[in-house]
């Protein structure tokens, strides 16, 4: 194993110092970005999907549970698979109480291919709480690019799609695969991802900050047991 060259302390400072000129302009690079993808045109959804959740049937709009925007992990678990896949298990363990998210209007579901009644136990036995969704027998996994059929048959990938509501409409502003869900996990990196972002008046474009009407991000931070729904 190749370990860190051992300095003195100034040495390590003046190195730390200068990789955070670069890590400041890869921050700043990195909101221009997200900056970008705010600015991305959507799509409206027309498909009336049908899921299967906890609660029965529901359609792509139910999942949203009245807030304005869906952010939806597309878990890898086929029909004919025991169990869901290993990697998105470990993704889905990192995600922390949704309460943050829903405070900016934000919800979160997973979404799969296999039947209800596997995923159920398997649910269970991994001790989750986030909202989990069978798309079992419609075409959404499909039409998201997250199954794919191909010359060696079907194969599954990971991804995030991101969703907005306007009343009753849905529409589709942005998804990612593979490894461009690198880096996700935190209320923040998923709400990077959204139409909306994380409602800071800093962010570009102006004027999504207020959608909620309320206090800016930051400002309506609190403690998970403390927000209302």
């Amino acid at each position: 194993m190749t370990l860190p060259q051992i300095v003195s302390r100034e040495e390590w400072r003046a190195a730390r110092e200068e990789l955070l000129v670069r890590e400041k302009a890869a921050t700043r690079a990195r909101d221009a970005l997200n900056a970008e993808r705010r600015g991305l045109p959507m799509v409206e959804i027309e498909e009336e999907y049908v899921f299967e959740g906890g609660d029965g049937k529901a359609t792509l709009l139910d999942l949203f549970r009245g807030r304005n925007q869906l952010v939806v992990y597309h878990f890898m678990f086929a029909p004919e698979w025991d169990a869901g896949c290993r990697s998105c298990s470990a993704f889905l363990d990192q995600i922390g109480y949704l309460a943050h998210l829903r405070a900016r209007g934000t919800e979160f579901a997973a979404v799969s291919r296999a039947p209800y009644t596997r995923i159920l136990p398997f649910k269970a036995r991994m001790g989750w709480t986030v909202p989990w969704y069978s798309s079992y027998g419609n075409d959404f996994n499909h039409d998201f690019e997250v199954t794919l059929d191909g010359e060696g048959g079907t194969v599954e990938r990971p991804g995030v799609s991101c969703f907005l509501r306007d009343r009753e409409r849905v529409f589709h502003t942005y998804s990612t695969y593979e490894r461009g869900l690198d880096g996700l996990g935190s209320t923040t990196t998923f709400l990077d991802l959204t139409a909306l972002g994380r409602q800071e008046e800093w962010e570009e474009p102006k004027g999504r900050a207020s959608a909620l009407g309320a206090p800016a991000g930051s400002e309506r931070i609190r403690y998970h047991d403390e927000y209302e729904d």
